[in-house]
C-alpha cells in the first residue's frame, strides 16, 4: 500500500511525514505469541514516561562535532540535514547527520561491497536487501554489550512488540525495529485516502450526484472546464501525477484501487482484507486496469497533467499547493497542503468528496510496527550515540519534535497534560514557509528531517493526558470557528472532520500483524524486476493513450508481455504470501478478542 505513513498532521505540517510514504506491507508469520506481545505493549502504555530516556549522555557525546552517515534508500533528499532539526541534533548530540539515498540501488551495491553501510541505516523493507545485510554481518546486534538496555531504555521499555517482530524476521537476533508503531492493536488510524477534492468547484457545479468512479471522473472533467486557469493564470488539470514512487506497478492507479475498493497493494495485485485473498492486477477487467482507464479518461479529456510521467514528487506537490490540480486520493498531497488560511478564507478548499460506492481502506494501528527498519551499521565508531539518537526519536518528545518542531518552542503540555501549539508552532503547522525563531533559523519546512518515524501519528501520546500525536485531535485544536467553505462541507456531509465522515461510512480495515514478505530467490528477483518494468512502461502508455482503441491494445500487449516475462510465477509467489498474511491476521484478530 501507499501510506505514509500516516500523513494526517495539521496544515502543512503533514509534509514532513511524506518520506514515510512508501510500500508498507505490514506483518509476517511468527512464533511469538500475539497476545503476549500485545499485553506488553498495553502494559507499557500505562507506565507513561517512567522509563523515558533521561540518562547522562556525557560519556557518549563527542567533544568535537561528528558527522554520522545515514543510509536511507527511500530518502527523497541527500546531503547534510539543515535547519531547525539539524540545529537541535547538534545541540542535543553534537552530531551532523548526512543523508545518503539510493534511488537506483547503486549505493546499496557499493556499500555492501565495501562492507560499510553507514552509521544509521533506515530500510524501506525488512526483506531482501535487509536480510542480505544481516547475512554479511553489516548490522549491529542491539543486545550486544547491553547496547539497547543502556542507551535505548525507552525503546526497551515501550517497544517490546516491534523488537520481537524484528527478532523473528532477523533470525533470532534484534538488529532494529520497525516504524509507525501503535500502542493498541484495536486503535484505528486516520484515513490517508481522504479523496481531497476542490469542494468549492464542486459546490459551483451544483453538487452533482457521484455514485461510481466514472461519475467522479466526469465531475473532475467539468471542474477543469469550470476553472481552466488557477489564480496565477496557469493552466489547471483535474489531476497531476508523478512516477518517483512507482513500485511493482504505477503508484497512482494502484492507489486508486485502494482508495475506491479498499484492496491493499500487494505485489502485482491486491490483498482483499475482507475475503483474505489475493487479487491479480495484470489481467483483463482487473481493478488496476479499471483505474488505468480512469486516468486515461481524464487524459483524453485534457484534464490530466501531461508532465505526470516525467515530473518528480516536488513538482507535483507544487501543483497541488498552487491550485493547479483539483483531486488526489491522498491527504498529504491535497487537504494537508492546499488548505492554507488564505485559501480557506477565500472560499477555496480541498475536502473529502467520495463516490457513494467507494469503500476506502483504513489501516489498523500496528503494535509490531511497519516494514521500515531502524538499524545501526556494524562498522560505526559511535554505536552508543546512534542508539541514543534512535531512542530519543522513539520518545514522545522525539516524535512530537519531528512532527511539529522543538518542545516549548513550537508546542507544550499544559498543567492538565493537554497538548497545545505555541503561536510559532501554530503558524508553522498552517504554513511550512514560516520562519523559525527562538534560536532556530530557516523556514520550518526546510528543517524537516524526513527520517522514518517511530510512533504512528494516530497512536496515543503516552506523555499527554489521553491525546494522540495527531494535532487534528487535540482538545486545544477543536473549534467550531471554521470558514464558510468548511461549514458548507459540514452541512452536506453531516460531519465535522474527514476522518469522522469516512469512519461513519463503509470502509475496509487492514489489520496490523507481524506478517513480513518471504525473501525471494535470486531468480525470482530478476523475474520480478523484468515484469515490473514491463508493467510500469505499459501502464504509463495506457494512461496517455489517445483513444479507447489504443488503450485496449496497450492493455492486451501488457498482459501478454508480462506473462512472457514470468507474471504467473510472480502471482504464484503472491498467492502463497496471501495465505501467510491471512494466518497472521487470524492470529492477531483472535488475540484481540
Amino acid at each position: 500500500m501507499v501510506s505514509a505513513m500516516v500523513l494526517t498532521g495539521c496544515g502543512n505540517t503533514a509534509q514532513q511525514t511524506i518520506a514515510e510514504t512508501a510500500e508498507e506491507s505490514e506483518t509476517a508469520d511468527r512464533d511469538v505469541q500475539t497476545g503476549d506481545a500485545q499485553e506488553s505493549a498495553t502494559a507499557a502504555s500505562e507506565t507513561g514516561t517512567n522509563a523515558a530516556y533521561e540518562g547522562d549522555l556525557e560519556d557518549i557525546i563527542p567533544e568535537e562535532t561528528v558527522t554520522l552517515t545515514v543510509f536511507s534508500p527511500g530518502a527523497n533528499t541527500s546531503g547534510e540535514l539543515v535547519g531547525w532539526f539539524a540545529q537541535l541534533m547538534k545541540e542535543k548530540f553534537n552530531v551532523v547527520l548526512n543523508l545518503v539515498p539510493d534511488p537506483d540501488g547503486s549505493n546499496y551495491t557499493a556499500r555492501m561491497e565495501s562492507g560499510d553501510l553507514g552509521d544509521l541505516v533506515l530500510w524501506i523493507s525488512n526483506t531482501d536487501d535487509y536480510q542480505r545485510a544481516i547475512e554479511k554481518e553489516l548490522l549491529l546486534d542491539w543486545n550486544e554489550d547491553d547496547l539497547l538496555a543502556d542507551y535505548g531504555p525507552y525503546i526497551a521499555s515501550h517497544m517490546q512488540s516491534p523488537l520481537e517482530k524484528n527478532k523473528k524476521i532477523s533470525g533470532g537476533t534484534v538488529y532494529g525495529m520497525g516504524h509507525d508503531i501503535g500502542v493498541n492493536a484495536t486503535d484505528i488510524s486516520g484515513f490517508m485516502y481522504d479523496w481531497s477534492t476542490r469542494w468549492d468547484l464542486y459546490k459551483e457545479l451544483g453538487y452533482p450526484e457521484i455514485k461510481t468512479i466514472d461519475d467522479f471522473a466526469n465531475v473532475l472533467i467539468d471542474m477543469q472546464k469550470l476553472e481552466p486557469e488557477n489564480e496565477s493564470g496557469k493552466r489547471t488539470y483535474a489531476v497531476s501525477l508523478f512516477s518517483d514512487w512507482d513500485g511493482a506497478m504505477v503508484m497512482f492507479p494502484k492507489a486508486m484501487v485502494t482508495a475506491y475498493y479498499g484492496y491493499d497493494d500487494f505485489g502485482f495485485g491486491f490483498y482483499d482484507t475482507e475475503n483474505q485473498k489475493y487479487i491479480p492486477a495484470i489481467e483483463e477487467n482487473s481493478p488496476y486496469i479499471e483505474m488505468l482507464k480512469f486516468y486515461n479518461k481524464l487524459y483524453q479529456a485534457g484534464a490530466l497533467d501531461p508532465d505526470s510521467e516525467t515530473q518528480g514528487f516536488s513538482n507535483c506537490l507544487e501543483d497541488y499547493q498552487n491550485g493547479v490540480s483539483f483531486f488526489t486520493p491522498f491527504n498529504y498531497l491535497g487537504s494537508a497542503v492546499y488548505n492554507t488560511t488564505d485559501n480557506l478564507n477565500a472560499g477555496r478548499a480541498m475536502l473529502t468528496l467520495i463516490p457513494e460506492e467507494a469503500t476506502p481502506i483504513n489501516y489498523g494501528q500496528n503494535i509490531y510496527g511497519g516494514d521500515y527498519v531502524w538499524s545501526i551499521g556494524s562498522n560505526t565508531e559511535y554505536p552508543e550515540l546512534c542508539m541514543a539518537i534512535i531512542n530519543w526519536l522513539a520518545t514522545p518528545e522525539g516524535r512530537m519534535t519531528q512532527l511539529y518542531g522543538p518542545k516549548d518552542v513550537c508546542w507544550y503540555y499544559d498543567e492538565n497534560g493537554k497538548t497545545h501549539f505555541t503561536d510559532l508552532g501554530k503558524a508553522c503547522a498552517a504554513d511550512g514557509s514560516t520562519e523559525m525563531t527562538d534560536g532556530y533559523s530557516g523556514m520550518f519546512k526546510d528543517g524537516i528531517s524526513n527520517l522514518h518515524v517511530t510512533w504512528q501519528v494516530d497512536a496515543r501520546n503516552l506523555d499527554s493526558n489521553g491525546e494522540t500525536y495527531n494535532c487534528k485531535n487535540w482538545e486545544s485544536m477543536k473549534s467550531n470557528d471554521v470558514t464558510e467553505i468548511e461549514k458548507d462541507w459540514r452541512t452536506h456531509t453531516g460531519s465535522d472532520s474527514a476522518d469522522n465522515y469516512l469512519a461513519s461510512r463503509k470502509y475496509k480495515l487492514s489489520v496490523g500483524t507481524m506478517y513480513a514478505a518471504t525473501p525471494m530467490s535470486d531468480e525470482l528477483v530478476v523475474t520480478w524486476n523484468q515484469v515490473s518494468e514491463c508493467v510500469k512502461t505499459y501502464s504509463w502508455k495506457a494512461i496517455s493513450a489517445s483513444s479507447d482503441e489504443e488503450f485496449n491494445t496497450i492493455i492486451t500487449d501488457m498482459i501478454q508481455d508480462a506473462k512472457n516475462y514470468g507474471l504467473d510465477e510472480c502471482n504464484a509467489y503472491q498467492i502463497n504470501e496471501a495465505k501467510l498474511r491471512k494466518a497472521a491476521e487470524d492470529e492477531a484478530l483472535a488475540a484481540n478478542k
